[in-house]
């Protein structure tokens, strides 16, 4: 690995930090380099504060070394003003002469924008440095503004028999089947503080009552979504405390309340696509479908998914519904104190 690929990779790892308090932006992370030597950095910490680059340049002690420096950023400056000023007018405030820059920023606002600017103003510009992994860790961001939707990650846990739960009738539901252990659980909860939406479908939240929120780990809950045609989920369940904001998509018109929104759409028509863009209107990057066998092969059937995140447990239960079956090999395998976790991408 040469000097640039290590100063990016340092870029990555200040980036990563603001998983979660970022969405809807990138996350961002940036180094700025003179004579071989960190004398900044900084990396994007909450959504509407200053960006990457603000915080790096910001955090220099000697200015005057600015003037012979290289700042090393994983996503393409923006160059137009939204929450706050563009970065790229920053750095040629700051009269800094080279820019590396991993990867192009596909928002319609910037989308090369940026490299302009820097260019225009005599700094000297190189693109795609660890590309790949620029990409990657911004999947979320590039996937909603490349094809127009959420980042969209499945979740189910199954017996390792293949069920995901017994068989359960509405009006006398019984007791939920308990697949995956604590440590699972805890993981899934941070899972949901990283993603700006959750979803279920109807049976799961008339047979379930799920809260879908953040109860055992620090975060923010997610957006909570559900399929309800009929409204036929009873007023005193999770779903409409309020605790959280909550998205309900309908057959039926409802005045929307604080923190419980209705939504009507066309149930004639592909509901899945109607879903995906009305949370693409409302800049939403990611969403998990933790829903029951139904909501989850919707969307298999359509390929509507980017990631998939299965618990085995080592139950079998002999009978019940079926899990969903994916066609791809799994990318990643861990072991979650006796549950398998494996990891698919689309």
């Amino acid at each position: 690995m040469n000097n640039q690929e290590t100063y990016m990779l340092n870029c990555l790892q200040l980036a990563i930090k603001g998983l979660g308090n970022v969405a809807p932006n990138p996350m961002v992370g940036c180094v700025i380099v003179y004579e071989d030597k960190i004398i900044g950095e900084g990396y994007h910490q909450q959504y509407g504060k200053a960006h990457a680059e603000v915080n790096a340049i910001n955090s220099v002690e000697n200015k005057k070394l600015l003037l012979e420096s290289t700042l090393y950023v994983n996503l393409e400056p923006c160059a137009h003003f939204g929450k706050t000023p563009p970065c790229a007018d920053f750095i040629i405030e700051n009269k800094i002469p080279n820019v590396v820059i991993g990867s192009i920023d596909f928002n319609s606002e910037v989308n090369g924008k940026g490299i302009e600017k820097l260019i225009n103003a005599g700094i000297n510009v190189k693109v795609g440095i660890l590309k790949d992994e620029c990409e990657k860790i911004n999947k979320r961001f590039f996937t909603f503004h490349k094809q127009k939707r959420p980042f969209i990650i499945l979740k189910w846990a199954q017996s390792c028999d293949g069920f995901i739960d017994f068989k359960r009738e509405e009006g006398n539901p019984g007791k939920a089947l308990q697949i995956s252990n604590q440590e699972s659980r805890m993981l899934l909860h941070k899972w949901r503080s990283e993603e700006q939406a959750i979803i279920v479908g109807t049976n799961t939240a008339l047979l379930d009552n799920p809260q879908l929120t953040v109860r055992d780990y620090k975060g923010e809950n997610p957006l909570r979504i559900t399929i309800d045609k009929w409204l036929r989920i009873p007023i005193q369940f999770h779903f409409f405390d309020k605790s959280t904001a909550t998205l309900i998509f309908t057959a039926i018109e409802k005045p929307s309340e604080i923190n419980l929104e209705y939504v009507k759409i066309d149930f004639e028509q592909p509901i899945i696509s109607q879903i995906l863009n009305e949370l693409y209107k409302r800049n939403i990057h990611s969403l998990i479908v933790e829903g029951g066998e139904q909501l989850l092969n919707s969307f298999i059937d359509i390929a509507a998914w980017d990631e998939a995140r299965v618990f085995i447990s080592d139950k079998n239960i002999e009978k019940g519904i079926k899990a969903p079956e994916l066609n791809s090999i799994p990318l990643t395998k861990e072991n979650i104190k006796g549950d398998k976790l494996l990891t698919f991408l689309r």
